[in-house]
């Protein structure tokens, strides 16, 4: 069944961050009212002056976004350029795939965010250092890095 969503039956809500930088608006559970197995989607309003997420790359999962009102600029591995509206911008899994959007703009920027969900996804934050393990959220520094038998030396005294 096609499920249709538009400014007339959908609810947006703000989503605020720790860092007030990072927020935007986005249709509540909008992927909870449709049956993709592969496909995650919302559509998003990112206020002039605040950025979408941080700078980051999806190991897992490639991504379009569809600008449907307003301009942002957008930050990639080749740099920084304008997008606006009826621009859409894939994004490839890796580090050539990382991205960040920032509304410059004196208007909201309205957008829809698209990504293939196979289950599993891991971020990398170049900025940061950091990754991310999806969908658990569960955050490390890259920095923490291990060798794959660290730790694994007295596997007779376990036996």
């Amino acid at each position: 069944m096609a499920k249709i969503f538009n400014d007339d039956n959908t609810e947006f809500y703000k989503k605020e961050r720790e860092v007030s930088e990072y927020s935007w608006s986005s249709i509540a559970d909008i992927n909870e009212r449709v049956e993709s197995k592969n496909l995650k989607f919302n559509i998003r309003i990112l206020e002039p002056g605040k950025y979408s997420y941080p700078y980051h790359s999806h190991r897992n999962s490639e991504e379009i976004f569809v600008i449907l009102e307003g301009t942002a600029k957008l930050r990639t591995p080749e740099g920084i350029q304008e997008v606006r509206a009826g621009d859409v911008i894939f994004f490839e899994m890796g580090p050539n795939g990382a991205h960040q959007l920032k509304n410059n703009g004196r208007e909201p920027c309205k957008y829809v965010d698209i990504r293939t969900d196979l289950g599993m996804d891991v971020c990398d934050y170049p900025d940061s250092g950091k990754v991310n393990i999806l969908p658990d959220f569960e955050l490390y520094e890259k920095d923490t890095k291990v060798d794959y038998f660290h730790g694994e030396t007295n596997i007779k005294d376990i036996w």
